[in-house]
């Protein structure tokens, strides 16, 4: 019975996450006001509250989804592609498509959606881009060992160009209302952005 009742805690949990991330689908720019929230859930807000004490909890349980989804899926990559560029490709191919894919998701990402929401929710999303950042930087810095040669420029540099790539493709989706896709056109870039590697 115990046991239960744990189940259906956890999934009313993620029920209110999932409402959440979907509403967050809807015009950029709309804040999202508890009231809504309830309404979309189809509880009351005195159990809204029994689950997330704030609403930045609940913004804080979807950047959790947002680390534990991204991280676990880069340390797949560098399992599976032993390659360095091909390391590089598939995760920012991963990136793009996980943002397309989660529209809500991308506005935490790109900031849009925590306007006027607590200054620790930024904090958090600026600590998910400065790993990625480092993620990427650790791939590059590794080419000598996984390829046998390096590269002639800085990977500092080389990993902030690729990172702010993808945050530059994140914000147009959301200023687009995600009619501009991320994954758009990403061969034709990638192979402009491998080729400058390859000459560096």
């Amino acid at each position: 019975m115990a046991t239960t009742t744990i189940k259906k805690k956890i999934n009313r949990k993620d029920d209110i996450l999932r409402a959440l991330a979907v509403m967050l689908e809807g015009k950029p720019g709309q804040r999202i006001t508890t009231a809504k929230l309830v309404a979309e859930v189809g509880v009351s807000e005195v159990a809204l509250y029994r689950h997330f004490p704030s609403k930045a909890r609940m913004f804080e349980g979807l950047i959790e989804y947002i680390e534990n989804t991204i991280f676990t899926q880069i340390n797949l990559i560098k399992e599976q592609q032993k390659q360095t560029f091909t390391r590089v490709e598939h995760l920012l191919y991963f990136l793009l498509g996980f943002a397309e894919q989660n529209p809500g998701i991308t506005r935490i990402l790109t900031g849009d959606a925590l306007l006027g929401e607590n200054e620790r929710l930024q904090v958090r999303i600026e600590h998910v881009f400065s790993k990625l950042e480092s993620q990427i930087k650790q791939i590059l810095r590794e080419k000598p060992m996984i390829d046998g040669d390096k590269l002639n420029a800085d990977e500092t540099v080389i990993a902030n160009l690729l990172l702010a790539y993808v945050e530059g493709r994140m914000n147009q989706f959301v200023r687009s209302q995600f009619k501009q896709k991320p994954t758009q056109n990403f061969k034709v870039q990638w192979a402009f952005f491998h080729n400058q590697l390859k000459l560096s």
